[in-house]
């Protein structure tokens, strides 16, 4: 549909469904989201995979369309019990290359910060599905500050991203001390933060989180957002607020079956983006973590669908279409 409809259809669906995140599949069997017939099978998901649905995503959500792309992100699937022969538990690698508990330095100038392991909701699809959960995997304090003291001893690293989990969960108090104690270390000359918050629970974003980012150097936050009906009005506020902070805000995408797999919904989630002063950065090809083959786009259809948007978009509202390699390869442009 064209994107001004998709805002339009985002807000109309808004209701009061949830006053608190829904965890269980009786939550969401209770709030209308999960068919009685589909329960015992979301139970066996969720003995494996974390479950969340903010009131914000869940008020997007239309009940009566089985083939929701929100509810397609988030509500737990029985396919997800099923691993392909590709997939993997650690599709990034990120285990062989974390020199200490919560660091990843996967490139020689820039380094992966997971301060916790929990996020405001819970993607199907996740490459990290296997570890994040709402028990949060917090880093300790002494956890902390050994992966703070390997950033201050490696001056190869000139960008701290800060991801997880989902950064942006923490209180502002920890989260600007964190951000500070970088931006104090010379050879640190710009942090990134990767986060769902701004569309998923987008109230977080209030005038103490945008203090906590103003540490004298730049700071970027990567929002993830896969269809343009995220960028209700309230995520839009968020962005708001945080670009007239003067956080640069740059798009990440992963491209879905289901979900964003046709150039609408791609040149409406673009221009909802840039609507919301959010540069389009990556379109990601999905990690092969288990069970998420359902999800899954040949690289060829998704070049393809990039290069039907060249000319019925900006070129800035196109994203660059990558592809995490194996082993730890890092992240490549998809036919390049």
């Amino acid at each position: 549909m064209p994107d001004g409809d998709a805002t339009r259809q985002g807000r109309a669906l808004r209701s009061p469904r949830a006053l608190r995140s829904l965890r269980t599949p009786r939550a969401l069997r209770d709030a209308g989201l999960l068919r009685a017939q589909d329960e015992a099978g979301a139970e066996a998901v969720a003995e494996r995979f974390a479950i969340s649905v903010t009131p914000q995503v869940a008020g997007l959500i239309d009940p009566a369309d089985p083939a929701d792309p929100i509810a397609r992100q988030y509500i737990p699937d029985p396919a997800e019990l099923l691993t392909a022969p590709h997939e993997v538990e650690d599709p990034t690698a990120d285990a062989p290359f974390s020199p200490v508990k919560g660091v990843v330095h996967r490139y020689p100038d820039r380094a992966l910060l997971k301060p916790l392991l929990a996020c405001p909701v819970y993607c199907r699809f996740c490459f990290r599905r296997e570890v994040v959960g709402p028990d949060g995997g917090v880093l300790s304090e002494a956890e902390l500050d050994a992966a703070l003291d390997w950033f201050a001893r490696t001056p190869a690293v000139r960008e701290a991203v800060l991801t997880g989990g989902d950064p942006l969960m923490l209180s502002a108090r920890r989260l600007g001390a964190m951000l500070r104690r970088l931006a104090e270390m010379p050879h640190i000359e710009t942090l990134r933060i990767h986060s769902r918050v701004p569309v998923a629970d987008p109230g977080r974003v209030d005038a103490a989180l945008a203090a906590a980012l103003d540490v004298g150097k730049p700071v970027f936050i990567a929002v993830h957002a896969n269809h343009a009906r995220e960028f209700a009005p309230e995520a839009v506020s968020a962005c708001d607020r945080l670009a007239r902070a003067g956080v640069p805000l740059l798009g990440q995408s992963v491209l879905l079956r289901g979900v964003n797999d046709s150039a609408q919904a791609l040149e409406d989630l673009f221009r909802a983006m840039l609507r919301a002063r959010v540069k389009p950065y990556y379109l990601h090809a999905l990690d092969p973590a288990p069970g998420t083959s359902r999800f899954a786009v040949p690289d060829a259809e998704g070049m393809a669908l990039l290069r039907s948007l060249r000319g019925r978009v900006p070129g800035h509202a196109i994203p660059t279409f990558v592809r995490e390699l194996p082993d730890g390869g890092g992240k490549r442009p998809v036919g390049a």
